[in-house]
Order: structure tokens, then sequence, then C-alpha cells
């Protein structure tokens, strides 16, 4: 079948007609005839007729265009994990609604652009982060000022929403808490009364900082974040969280799982008093000690580092752990830091110098060693001649090496109420936690540059707990579909989903279509998000 078009004159007037033909074979040869006559269909009708019969598509895919695109596909994924988890009614104590919206839009941000707050205004144009906070699209300016004024509704109602975040979360309560600790540094003028210069894991001494202090579950769902005055000792956090969470969340009885650093005589007597359990790891010295009292044919380098051995020593438990990666990790660690420390050696061995103060090189030396924490490996003095000599202290690298891929950890739990095996499976779960909180580190990224003010720096900090608690989540959420995928990459990608109205040589169509990339499908699916991208969801504008 084809479309035929004839002319006709009459007159001085030419006329077209367009006629729908069927060319078909008979014993006396082809003939054709006429199935209708469309001439007076409209034309844009006649040429899609035109090309249909022809094979080609119904619409050039030349003359498609997406117009007044938008960017909306983590948003729809992260409006919809916030209904479903019922984020609305944490937020509910909020007196003014705008501000609820500026809240959820800085939390969405946090997930999204990691940036600071005045930097929203620009991230979210192009994108429907004001609608889908319930904010008017059009008008909505993210105002840094509007920001702070949203952050200060925490003041005075962040106990209750703490409360409620972890009522929905963990409804059932928790048996098992892991505790961290990482540090935050201002860019500039630090919060009077809590910020601090000090010892920083951050490597930034030069900047002052405040400690953040996380309790999570097992699956990295925070519990609490509390911020804590900078250039404060590990062991010094730890009791004033357990009493937070004893009186705030009604947390009884748990496994307390905390690392080396919090692990004081103070503070483990401090948990037994409170009937609490606990599971730590504890330092090389004390492994040291413990090894050298096993007999010979327990030696640690007869061992294959799969198994597990308990020690009761002082009445106190110890579980011996470890395995083939961390021995391999543990042996690659050592080798750089003597590496880098030979080469800083050899360097400062071949500076000519004219003069020689002999203690001076000695102190630099070996303040050199101490920040490459390789101090321990190496004998060094300056001779007579001021020449700087060196040499490895073999016998402790080789005593090392034989406790490569093994570490102590030590618990007030009895076998019966933790195996061995259980023991080791929670600090397992606190390493976890350790990537997990590096998460909330992204968020902070964009360091607190005008919070002088603590609570301001606490509402800050507020913000990304609740990002955590949103992404931790879904995450997993979405392991309990059996997928492994990290959300923050994922929902960044799914940001190049555009929502727009479709154009079709020029002409502008009602409907609002969405345009999902082709490598994300199979993604979606797999995720179950696909039908949030057939229609244009209800908060979307129309």
């Amino acid at each position: 079948m084809f479309v035929q078009t004839t002319t006709c004159k009459r007159g001085k007037k030419t006329y077209l007609t367009y006629l729908v033909r069927e060319s078909f074979r008979t014993p006396k040869g082809p003939r054709s005839r006429t199935l209708c006559n469309i001439t007076a269909l409209p034309p844009q009708t006649r040429q899609l007729i035109a090309q249909s019969l022809r094979g080609q598509n119904l619409v050039d895919l030349e003359s498609l265009e997406l117009s007044e695109a938008q960017s909306f596909g983590g948003l729809a994924v992260l409006r919809r994990a916030w209904d479903d988890f019922g984020l609305d009614k944490v937020l509910a104590a909020v007196a003014v609604p705008r501000h609820a919206g500026l809240i959820k839009a800085m939390i969405f941000g946090r997930i999204l652009f990691p940036s600071a707050k005045l930097a929203l205004r620009d991230h979210a144009r192009g994108t429907l982060l004001a609608a889908a906070c319930g904010l008017w699209q059009d008008r909505e300016t993210f105002d840094e000022d509007d920001l702070y004024a949203a952050m200060d509704e925490f003041n005075g109602r962040w106990v209750a929403m703490e409360k409620q975040l972890y009522a929905q979360g963990l409804n059932s309560g928790v048996s098992l808490v892991l505790y961290d600790l990482t540090s935050v540094y201002f860019e500039g003028q630090g919060p009077a009364g809590i910020s601090r210069y000090g010892y920083s894991r951050d490597h930034r001494g030069d900047r002052p900082q405040v400690l953040l202090a996380v309790a999570t579950d097992t699956k990295g769902l925070p519990l609490h974040l509390e911020v804590l005055r900078g250039n404060r000792g590990d062991t010094t956090t730890l009791q004033g969280l357990l009493h937070t969470l004893r009186r705030r969340l009604g947390i009884q009885e748990a496994v307390f799982v905390f690392d080396g650093g919090m692990s004081s005589k103070v503070n483990l007597e401090a948990i037994e008093a409170l009937g609490l359990m606990y599971v730590t790891r504890c330092g090389a010295g004390v492994l040291a000690e413990l090894l050298a009292e096993l007999p010979s044919d327990q030696s640690p380098e007869l061992w294959d580092r799969t198994g597990l051995m308990e020690i009761v020593k002082e009445g106190q438990r110890y579980v011996i752990a470890g395995g083939p990666w961390r021995q391999e990790r543990d042996r690659q660690r050592r080798q750089a830091r003597i590496t880098k420390a030979e080469n800083e050696l050899q360097r400062m061995a071949a500076v000519p110098r004219k003069k020689v103060n002999a203690q001076k090189l000695a102190r630099q030396v070996g303040r050199m060693l101490q920040r490459l924490k390789a101090h321990k490996y190496f004998h060094y003095a300056v001779d007579e001649k001021g020449q700087l000599q060196w040499s490895h202290r073999q016998d402790l690298i080789r005593a090392e090496a034989q406790r490569d891929g093994l570490y102590l950890l030590r618990t007030n739990a009895s076998a019966q109420r933790i195996s061995n095996a259980g023991v080791v499976v929670h600090y397992k779960n606190l390493l976890e936690v350790e990537d997990a909180f590096c998460h909330l580190k992204d968020y902070l990224r964009v360091r607190p540059v005008f919070h002088y003010r603590p609570d301001r720096v606490r509402n800050h900090v507020r913000i990304c707990f609740l990002a955590y608690w949103l992404s931790a989540k879904l995450e997993a959420q979405w392991r309990r579909k059996g997928q492994t995928i990290e959300v923050h990459h994922l929902l960044r990608q799914l940001q190049t989903i555009r929502l727009g109205r479709l154009e079709v040589n020029g002409k502008r169509l009602k409907t609002k279509v969405t345009r999902v990339p082709k490598d994300l499908n199979a993604i979606l699916g797999q995720l179950e998000l696909l039908p949030l991208f057939t229609q244009p969801p209800a908060w979307a504008p129309g």
C-alpha cells in the first residue's frame, strides 16, 4: 500500500488528491486499486499515514524534543522513601511548613549533591528539588538566612525527633550497639566553647575541630549522634553516650562494640557496673603479652590465621582471630612505612652540613620517623663526624611479622551468651560501620565556615544525621531485595533522568514524559523502581 498524490486542474486552480492505493497481481498482470481518499484529513495526519505505509516511524525521531526538562530521578526515589518511612511525622513538630520543606531540601541535597548551604540554590536549578519538598517550584530561592532559620527549628525539638526515628527504624528494639568516633574541622573560625585545636584524625592539626560520636545498629542504621568538644581523649566519650542511650532511647540490655581507643579500664568497669556486655579490640602490646605466654606448640608462626583461640587470663576472656587477607595487609603496611622511612633517612644522611648539631639532627630524625609511623623499626645515631647512621631493628620486624593478621578481642560476655565466632562477627560489624561512617564525612565534606554558634553546628550535623539515616534505611531496603548497590552513587546517577514536555516539530504536547537512559532500566527493574517513572509523580508541577 502507498499514498498516491494526483494533480487536477480546473480553470486557473490546481487541486491535489491523496489516495491510499493497494497493488496486487492477477493472471493478466499487476493491478492497483484505491482503498480510500484521505484528501480531507489534516496535512500532518496524511504525512503520518504515508510514513507508516513506507515502514517508517509514525514520528520522525529527529523532530522529537524534550522541553522544560528538569532532573528528578534521584529525587523521585528519595521522596518515595521519605513517604514510606514516615519521616513527615518526625518533622511534624516544626511550626512553619516552609521550614519543614527547607529541612527536607537540605537533607535531599546532602545526599544528591553535598555542598555548602549557599550552593543549594545553584544545585537546585534545573531540578525538581523544591517541588519534591513541597515548596513552590518557581518561587523558592533557598535563601541562606531562611535555611539557617529552618535549622534553628531543631532547637528544643531534637530529642523528641531522635526518639521518633529510633521507634520508626527499630520498633523491636536493639540488642547490639556499635560505637565509633570521627572528627570534623572548620575552614574558618570555629564556634566558641566546643571547637579546639589538637590531635586530628583528618591530619589537620592547624584547624579547629569538633568530635562526632555515632552509635548504630548492626545494619549501620544510626541510633544517636553527638557533637563533642574537640581535642578530648576517646576514652572520655563512652560513658556519656551510655547514659544518653539508656535515658533517651531506653536501651537497657545490649552488647556494646567499640574500638580499642575507648577501652580504658574505667570505661570497661563502668559498662560492667551498668550490667551491659561489650566487645572491644585490645592493643598490640596486650596481644604480644598473651602470645608470649602460649606454649611452644601454639606459636603464632604455626597458625594458618583461619582459626579462633580463646584465652582466659585473670578472669578476663580474650579471643584471638585473624585471616590471610589481614596478614597480607599488615605486611604491606609495614613494608610501605619502612620504605618511606628509608628514603627519608637516605635523603637526610646525604645532606652536606658545614656545622653539625648532633642533638638537633637526632631530634629531626626522630620526629620524621614518628610522623611516618616507623620509629620502632630503626636504630639511628649521629657519629663524631656528624654523619647520620641508621639500621633496621630486624628482631622487632621478625617478631611483628609473626603476628601479622592477628588481632585480639576482649569481652565480658560468657561463651554461652556469645561464642568465639559471635565475638568476631560483632567486631567485623563495627568495621563495616566505620566504612558507612565515611558517608557522614562525605555529607560534611564542605566544612562549615560561618558556624560561630554551637547550636548551629549541632543542627548542621543533625541535617547530616537525617541524611545518613534515610540513606541507611534505603540501602537496607535494597539489600533485602538482594541488591548491594551503593545508594549515593546510584541516586546521583538517577538524577540524569529528566521530566519534561514532549515537542513534535516544535509543537508542544500536554503530557509530561520522562527520559530514562537505557543503562539504568535494568537496575530500576531489579529494585522495583520503574513504576516511579512510567508517569509523572503527583508532586511534580503540572
